[in-house]
């Protein structure tokens, strides 16, 4: 099941509106079939690692990470099928689909066949693999994180607004790792003027994998005055707008601009948002508790009275901030830190 999760995280990102599930086929203790869920969402991972076990996936055991899906499509055919005419033996899947149109139904037919299934196995790692797909279904939005950057007392820039670079080269690398596993990437509209941020990926091999780009008007909305809105920016405010412009990389790639946080429900196509600033929208999106993971890179650098990385987020309870964040993974990249947090959610 850990070759299958795996797998899984290479579709990250890429998969919407499908979950990006991994599988891993195994007869007599040998990997005959691997496969995850490929870009656009098929064909779906059982599918994959079928194929290329061919009439080996017959009394083999399928490890995969969501239940199989057991609703037609005019896509291809269900994957419960496809493992019944192979001749798998077994099913264990870390997670039931909870896509009412195969919830359990999956599992029902594969053991109406005569094939043992399990369920459970690694689940806990399973919800966090595809935490994209299980946040849409139940909270109708895409997971979203919010990453920063920050000094070790909390600035992302100095008092003039001077903030390359806060973090080191290995840190930096690891934030543009994260780009390339979410569909699109959002700023506020004043971080997108001022900064005139590329929001791309800038790893070798990894450039086809720059998310779609999304800002956040907040107050100044775009002049189509929709919460969602694609096209070029707003009117700028005429100090060298075009120089910043004409510096930014994929100038004429679409950019969706929002009127407000809760707009991300209308983003098509996006499971996986990354939140990366300015102050006042990471503190909008935390205000809205809209925030389910944070990425949080420090430097060993103390600045003082430079910019603070979040803004006001109408805590008025000391009380209330408490257990509302739970440590996930924290490990030195070069001289940083990066911290990640999850939002504890019932």
């Amino acid at each position: 099941m850990g070759a299958a999760l795996a797998l899984g995280e290479r579709g990250r990102g890429r998969t919407a509106p499908n979950p990006n599930v991994g599988c891993v086929l195994v007869r007599d203790g040998r990997v005959v079939g691997r496969g995850w869920t490929q870009p656009g969402g098929r064909p779906h991972a059982e599918a994959m690692a079928l194929d290329q076990a061919g009439a080996e996936s017959r009394g083999a055991t399928c490890f995969t990470t969501l239940e199989p899906c057991a609703h037609r499509s005019t896509r291809g055919p269900t994957c419960s099928d496809l493992l019944i005419s192979a001749g798998v033996a077994r099913v264990v899947a870390a997670l039931g689909d909870p896509d009412p149109r195969t919830d359990g139904l999956g599992v029902a037919r594969l053991r109406a066949e005569g094939i043992a299934v399990e369920i459970g196995v690694r689940a806990d790692e399973a919800r966090r693999s595809m935490a994209g797909f299980l946040t849409r279904r139940s909270f109708g939005r895409p997971h979203v994180t919010l990453k920063l950057a920050t000094s070790l007392d909390g600035r992302i820039a100095l008092a003039s607004g001077e903030s390359r670079w806060i973090t080191g080269p290995e840190a930096r690398a690891h934030a543009h790792l994260e780009r390339a596993r979410h569909e699109a990437i959002l700023v506020g509209r004043g971080t997108w003027e001022a900064d005139a941020p590329r929001l791309d990926v800038r790893l070798a091999g990894l450039e086809e994998r720059s998310p779609q780009r999304v800002v956040l008007s907040g107050r100044h909305p775009h002049p189509s005055h929709s919460p969602v809105a694609s096209g070029a920016p707003p009117s700028p405010d005429g100090r060298g707008r075009e120089t910043r412009e004409a510096r930014r990389k994929g100038e004429g790639d679409p950019v969706t601009w929002l009127a407000e946080p809760a707009a991300i429900a209308d983003l098509p196509g996006v499971d996986h948002l990354l939140v990366e600033g300015g102050a006042a929208t990471a503190a909008a999106f935390l205000r809205a508790d809209l925030v389910d993971r944070l990425l949080l890179y420090r430097a060993p650098v103390i600045i003082g009275g430079g910019l603070s990385a979040i803004g006001d987020i109408g805590l008025t309870d000391l009380a209330a901030a408490h257990g509302r964040w739970r440590l996930h993974d924290a490990r030195g990249l070069g001289g940083d830190r990066l911290e990640v947090y999850e939002r504890r959610r019932s």
